[in-house]
């Protein structure tokens, strides 16, 4: 697989793709959030050296200022790490099968098509200043799949890679659920150099003795569709707690969690395909108030940076 890779992934130093473990990363802690507070340098670098022990590959989600600290401190302190850096796309359609809601104003529609105009300006500026780190572009991600709260036409998300293509030399993908690269995704696919999917048994209602036969199908579904195209998993994980809002909570927790992860990098590294675990630390921010919100516990580590069971014995200096 890694093989199949190396043509189309390289850095902005013309340096090939190597295997490595890859994992997800946002820095948010208690009482941040995107676009209202974000990590210092010190809690990113913080971070950072924790994961340098284990990971060589980091996938960021926007190019907010919490992108620029981590690619900031990644330079500043020397450290090994690969980037993946993305777009946090807004809405430019609303979408009527969203559960939750997604019925935008055209006003609202036209106010975000200008901002993620923007957001590929610093998306493109970001590459080309820290070529040696940024190793690929993601135009978006979960932006074409059926519950999508903030869709962008497949038209485009194609007018956005060319766009990007032209000012960048990194390989850009797109981040997405396994279901739409089999059929509504394929006139992006041709503009992509690689193609990158997202499988959850758990939000699936898999139990943990069939995830990885499961995880394997969602992978070669897309891959087989595409056999002349390089395919990566971008978000692969299983979360610890569970109100029982779409995963029931007997299917959440540190042992299930170390078990699905202890299967997916055999496989996956034994077969050389990149896969970004999903994801490094929980996210309080993230879902519902409730603390049990499956939405905030997919870290192998919590929130305050203590190993969860599947790291404790790598990193049995920060157990207390």
């Amino acid at each position: 697989m890694i093989d199949k890779l190396n043509a189309h992934l390289v850095n902005g130093s013309g340096e090939v793709l190597e295997h490595g473990n890859a994992i997800c990363y946002s820095g948010y802690r208690e009482g941040q959030c995107p676009g209202l507070v974000y990590p210092s340098y010190e809690e990113v670098r913080e971070d950072l050296l924790i994961l340098a022990k284990n990971w060589k590959y980091l996938r960021l989600y926007d190019c907010t200022p919490h992108a620029s600290t981590v690619l900031g401190v990644i330079r500043n302190e020397g450290l090994d790490f690969k980037v993946m850096l993305g777009l946090d796309m807004a809405a430019e359609m609303s979408n009527p099968h969203c559960p939750w809601g997604a019925d935008f104003s055209e006003e609202t529609l036209d106010r975000n098509r200008r901002k993620n105009a923007m957001q590929v300006d610093v998306l493109v500026s970001l590459a080309n200043r820290y070529g040696d780190t940024v190793f690929s572009v993601s135009v978006g991600n979960e932006a074409s799949v059926e519950w999508s709260d903030h869709m962008v036409p497949v038209s485009n998300l194609v007018a956005y890679v060319q766009r990007i293509k032209s000012q960048i030399k990194q390989p850009i993908t797109f981040c997405e659920n396994y279901v739409p690269w089999t059929y509504k995704l394929e006139p992006l696919a041709a503009e992509l150099d690689f193609i990158s999917v997202h499988t959850y048994p758990a939000w699936e209602y898999r139990t943990i003795e069939d995830a990885l036969e499961f995880t394997k199908h969602n992978y070669h579904s897309v891959a087989d569709h595409y056999p002349g195209k390089p395919v990566v998993i971008t978000e692969a994980g299983w979360t610890t707690a569970s109100n029982g809002r779409g995963i029931e909570p007997w299917n959440a927790s540190e042992e299930l969690q170390k078990s699905y992860y202890k299967q997916l990098l055999e496989w996956t590294t034994e077969e050389k395909i990149l896969t970004f675990v999903f994801e490094a630390f929980d996210e309080p921010w993230k879902g519902s108030p409730d603390e049990l919100e499956p939405e905030k516990h997919w870290g192998l580590f919590t929130v305050d940076r203590t190993p969860k069971l599947a790291m404790k014995e790598l990193y049995a200096e920060l157990v207390a």
